[in-house]
């Protein structure tokens, strides 16, 4: 039988019973990857948290479980590792349903001990070395109430380990950085703000949240519509290039209505106007006070962490080499662009070009799936990139095509549906003559998303 280790920890992060330290070896980076000044030091008020969250983006696995306090990142209980199931050829469905069952184990059993603790009072005697290990951890912590306090469910918290993904992240951004980096210098941001996606998404260009944000800068669809283009036919918010662009317009105008980099940044995961609230209420605009002194009933874990997890994400990618050894960056994408006069299908536009479907998929992120499918057309006057050197081939070629190939409007290859009280999904697919699934792909359902009454659904047809 495969056991899940779980490791007792001091709460000095980094030192892990069973595991090894880091080894930092010598590597060069890209130019483009390397941040150039200080501006983003770490305060001291928040030396904790980014040295957690250091920890989570470069030490711990995605396959390890780090159960710890919300507020004293420092108190650091246990940490699960599920690794030896994988080792072990376990599937993810197998792995998953031990991970549940272990975790609510495991956060009952420290909910135990804690409320031992506030029961025996300030002075215990006969501890067990668990219990001496997490008194241990709170002897910094003042206050009758402390380890009832954080026996509380909004206390207790997990958090998986990124590792992997975190270094993925650093290969995949080498691809963007230098093109983000012209980017952000010509909308006066300071270069390491392009390192955000690395908080948002480990650069993953195909993120999208339960929320609706899409893409690596994790624009909520609202948001996105007032800088890009977002719709059934393209999300700019998918593209990294061009969204990053409207990141730095939103970054730059919440640094102006608010006056410092750390409040604009923190603004980008809470918004300008609860952090105009907060800076209101503590009466401060430093950010540590912000976070150590502001209660605002939505500033929570997130929002509190989230400018400490920019300046480790910011810190962990300069000193790439060190935390994960030598890493396979990708290389940066050479292209061209061109105007599409019509509405022409992809595949069509390839032929042009004389590459492959997704080779233009992949240079055009912000193209949506039925576009790519075929299903509906490259829209008149998009911004086409094409493989470095294939304009002239391309521009050949298009003025070839037949008046068939170049239509004059949009094919329509949906219905729009407007949910009626009492409705489903199961009855709408069955009225159109097509399946849930393919309802929620088209609409972008994700997990166990729900219809509401008047909510508009493309039905797919064809």
């Amino acid at each position: 039988m495969v056991k899940v280790r779980a490791y007792w920890i001091t709460a000095s992060l980094g030192i892990v019973l069973g595991l090894g330290p880091v080894v930092a070896r010598a590597q060069t980076q890209p130019a483009s990857s390397r941040t150039s000044t200080n501006e983003f030091s770490t305060p001291p008020g928040l030396r904790t948290q980014v040295d957690f969250w250091k920890s989570i983006f470069a030490t711990y696995s995605t396959q390890q479980v780090v159960i710890h306090d919300s507020l004293y990142l420092d108190v650091v209980y246990a940490v699960l590792d599920f690794r030896p199931l994988a080792a072990a050829g376990m599937s993810d469905v197998e792995i998953d349903q031990i991970k549940h069952r272990t975790i609510d184990s495991e956060l009952a059993r420290i909910r135990g001990i804690l409320t031992r603790l506030h029961q025996l009072g300030p002075h215990p005697q006969g501890l067990s070395a668990e219990e001496q290990h997490v008194f241990t951890l709170f002897r910094r912590v003042k206050g009758s109430q402390r380890f009832l306090d954080a026996a509380a469910p909004d206390r207790l918290r997990t958090q998986s380990g990124l590792r992997e993904r975190f270094a993925r992240g650093i290969e995949i951004g080498a691809r963007y950085w230098p093109e983000i980096e012209r980017i952000f210098r010509e909308e006066g941001v300071p270069r390491e703000l392009t390192r955000l996606p690395l908080v948002e998404s480990c650069f993953n260009v195909r993120a999208y949240s339960k929320a609706g944000a899409a893409g690596v800068w994790q624009f909520m669809p609202t948001t996105g519509r007032r800088f890009m283009r977002v719709d059934h036919v393209v999300d700019e918010r998918r593209d990294p290039i061009i969204a990053a662009r409207a990141a730095a317009r939103y970054l730059r105008a919440d640094y102006e209505a608010l006056g410092a980099w750390p409040l604009a940044i923190t603004a980008y995961n809470h918004g300008r106007g609860g952090i105009a609230r907060a800076v209101s209420t503590v009466g401060s605009t430093d950010i540590v006070d912000i976070v150590q002194q502001y209660n605002g009933p939505a500033f929570k874990f997130a929002s509190r962490n989230f400018y400490a997890e920019f300046l480790a994400a910011v810190d962990v990618e300069r000193q790439a080499a060190r935390y994960f050894g030598d890493l396979n960056y990708d290389r940066p994408a050479t292209a061209t662009t061109v105007r599409v006069p019509d509405y022409v299908k992809l595949n069509t536009l390839a032929r042009c070009a004389g590459t492959s479907v997704d080779t233009l998929a992949s240079l055009n992120p912000a193209l949506m799936s039925e576009v790519v499918d075929g299903k509906l057309r490259v829209p008149r006057g998009y911004s086409l990139r094409l493989p470095a050197g294939q304009e002239s081939h391309f521009h050949r070629h298009y003025a070839a095509l037949s008046t068939y190939e170049k239509a004059a409007g949009q094919d329509r290859t949906y219905v729009v549906h407007r949910v009626k009280r009492g409705q489903t999904l199961v009855a709408i697919a069955r009225r159109y003559g097509t399946t849930v699934q393919a309802i929620r792909k088209r609409n972008n359902l994700k997990g166990r998303s729900t219809i509401r009454a008047g909510q508009e659904l493309r039905i797919p047809r064809g």
